[in-house]
């Protein structure tokens, strides 16, 4: 039921972006338009990945993309949700580097589980948290990029702005990193949301383990 809920929001948000294109489209909101189209292609994104690698990828990672990439382009660029509460930015960027560090941890994990690699979960922590602070970083060149080429305002405030998203990003690799850490430690105990769905993808994939 809960998957089928999950499933049921992503599929209802991405029809809100086809909405928003067309209305876009018919009122010459160019920028509304390409907005909803970027967003809704990203949507895609873990499902051509899945598809590509012959990968099951479990639910909650699509929920959680979609409410991310929703969060990001459509209510914060669109619908101003930056500038109308100052946390907004904070908890997207947090967000993000904690599901961006749990694909890092996942993709480290796999080789370390299936004993194609010698490390340690120290080490491999500290990967997580550098994979998630990258992605970062990569994010801040496009909203750099996107201002300069198409007078977006995704910097606000610039140095400032990029700053603190890097801090918060920080953060966040910083709890994908932990959880990654106690993830090997404890195995088996202590489940919640995001092991819970690494467990999955892991049982949905057992091919990756051997």
């Amino acid at each position: 039921m809960k998957e089928r809920l999950q499933l049921g929001i992503a599929r209802f948000l991405q029809a809100t972006l086809v909405i928003a294109g067309v209305v876009a489209f018919m009122r010459g909101s160019w920028t509304i338009l390409f907005t909803s189209i970027i967003a809704l292609l990203a949507t895609f994104i873990p499902a051509l990945l899945g598809k590509n690698f012959k990968l099951n990828i479990p639910v909650e990672l699509h929920f959680i993309a979609t409410l991310l990439i929703y969060g990001t382009l459509i209510l914060g660029e669109v619908g101003n949700f930056y500038e109308r509460f100052w946390w907004w930015d904070m908890v997207l960027h947090g967000g993000s580097a904690i599901v961006f560090g749990i694909v890092g941890f996942v993709i480290l994990y796999t080789l370390y589980d299936a004993k194609r690699l010698v490390a340690n979960p120290y080490i491999i922590g500290l990967f997580t948290f550098a994979f998630a602070v990258a992605i970062g970083v990569v994010w801040e060149i496009f909203e750099f990029t996107m201002d300069t080429l198409f007078n977006f305002n995704m910097q606000k405030s610039g140095l400032v702005d990029t700053m603190w998203d890097l801090i918060v990003d920080s953060m966040g690799a910083l709890i994908a990193a932990i959880v990654g850490y106690f993830y090997i430690k404890n195995k088996g105990r202590g489940k919640g949301y995001i092991t819970g769905a690494i467990d999955k993808f892991f049982a949905s994939n057992p091919r990756l383990q051997k």
